[in-house]
């Protein structure tokens, strides 16, 4: 099993800043891509951000040009930095992962995180 290990919420006023990381807990043969969604009370649980070992990104049209997702391969870990913080970014973030383990894993597992709470508010 992989586990993921989430940090970096908390409150924040609108306008602010924030930055999540996301850790896998131990090493492994293949992973297809890492990233971060969110849930927010009453809603679904939504994509915010991907990454893809060679680099490539993919961004819910919410987050386009306040966010950035960016990884550490060799650390095997995933950040968010959060710009011009919304009210309506606020939820709980979950980092989400797509691994094999072992080399003769057939298929890529999914993996998530505890999740952790980002709240804006002045």
């Amino acid at each position: 099993q992989v586990q993921l290990v989430e940090s970096g919420g908390g409150l924040v006023q609108p306008g602010g800043s924030l930055r999540l990381s996301c850790a896998a807990s131990r090493n492994f043969f293949s992973i297809s891509d890492m990233g971060w969604y969110r849930q927010a009370p009453g809603k679904q649980r939504e994509l915010v951000a991907t990454i893809t070992p060679g680099g490539s990104t993919n961004y819910a049209d919410s987050v386009k040009g306040r966010f950035a997702i960016s990884g550490d391969n060799a650390k095997n870990t995933i950040y968010l930095q959060m710009n011009t913080l919304r009210p309506e970014d606020t939820a709980v973030y979950y980092c989400n992962a797509h691994i094999k383990i072992y080399v003769y894993d057939a298929y890529y597992n999914t993996y998530w995180g505890q999740g952790t709470q980002v709240t804006v508010s002045s």
